[in-house]
């Protein structure tokens, strides 16, 4: 018997990517929102006895807690092999997703992550200017394919799409990178993250 899976998130967070993939997979989950300003759920729980970070996503799976979106993503994708959200492990397609993730993780999430916490004018800069060296590259890699991966949508496509989303909030112009564009509408026409929108409140 499968234990029951219940993801913490924060709307339009990088949890986002993982609320994605559990609906991707087709898995039977429940949610619970965090305000993460408060560190309190919705049922009114202190967040840090739940991940000690105090960051999401937290996906409980059963009594068990695991944390970190890069390894959330990969655990649903490895409950339902057949969905075809993650090359197979060992193989040196996982490996190129997980050198995908690792990049975004550190090359793109933390930098815009950063620039909500409004920073001084001339990190701001420099702040973007990485960003947008990283949206170039990623932009060279997607010209003639439709994902990061190739022709198939992977968790990593909703991990970036997520923290793309981000760059409308806090004010940088990603127009100038045409196959990022692309892949965004792609990804934002499926079905599942389509749902994973609504269910934040993210879509009316």
């Amino acid at each position: 018997m499968n234990a029951p899976l219940k993801l913490y998130f924060s709307p339009g967070a990088c949890s986002l990517a993982s609320h994605i993939a559990l609906l991707e997979a087709g898995l039977e989950f429940t949610t619970e929102k965090v305000d993460l300003a408060a560190k309190k759920t919705e049922a009114g729980t202190d967040f840090n006895t739940i991940n000690p970070k105090g960051y999401v996503p937290a996906l409980a799976i059963g009594d068990d807690i695991l944390t970190e979106g890069t390894a959330v993503m990969q655990f649903i994708a490895d409950k339902v092999p057949t969905k075809n959200l993650a090359p197979a492990a060992g193989s040196v397609e996982r490996y190129r997703l997980q050198e995908w993730l690792g990049f975004i993780n550190s090359e793109v999430h933390k930098p815009l992550g950063a620039l909500f916490g409004k920073p001084s004018e001339e990190v701001r800069n420099s702040t973007v200017e990485r960003v947008l060296k990283r949206v170039a590259y990623i932009d060279g890699k997607l010209a003639g394919r439709d994902f990061l991966l190739g022709d198939a949508f992977t968790v990593v496509d909703g991990y970036l799409f997520t923290v793309l989303g981000w760059t409308k909030f806090v004010g940088v112009d990603i127009s100038a990178y045409p196959n990022v564009g692309a892949f965004l509408g792609r990804v934002a026409g499926r079905p599942a993250v389509q749902a994973a929108l609504k269910a934040e409140g993210l879509l009316s």
